[in-house]
């Protein structure tokens, strides 16, 4: 067994990750508001910040829940969530902006949602 108000705590760090998350993705509407302006490229690089966070929030999740919560919800693809992480941080020169605009766009809503259920669960 686990810690539960350790991982509820964790939880809601994630939880807040993603919210500021959502925030600062709202103004972007295409790839290029990433892109073609120093704004939209410090945008993309706070962006990337909050997804190196939460890759290794669920790492540490993982490891303190041993691997025991996040598999009860399939409906997030946990393994790429925490390896998006590795990739931002390992090669970030090479990050695509076209990739973490559909990160932004098509996963993390699902991922928000998914983590403030398992908050309402526990």
């Amino acid at each position: 067994m686990y810690d539960r108000e350790l991982v509820l705590e964790m939880l809601g760090k994630i939880h807040q990750a993603a919210q500021t998350f959502l925030k600062r993705f709202e103004p972007i509407k295409k790839v290029s508001d990433f892109t073609d302006s120093p704004a939209g490229t410090e945008k993309l690089d706070s962006i990337c910040m909050l997804l190196i966070a939460i890759g290794e929030a669920l790492k540490n999740l993982e490891k303190t829940t041993n691997k025991s919560l996040l598999g009860h919800y399939p409906q997030i693809d946990w393994k790429k969530a925490k390896g998006m992480r590795d990739i931002i941080s390992h090669h970030y020169f090479e990050t695509d902006a076209e990739v973490i605009y559909d990160v932004c766009k098509n996963h993390i809503p699902k991922l928000a949602q998914t983590i403030n259920k398992i908050i309402v669960e526990l």
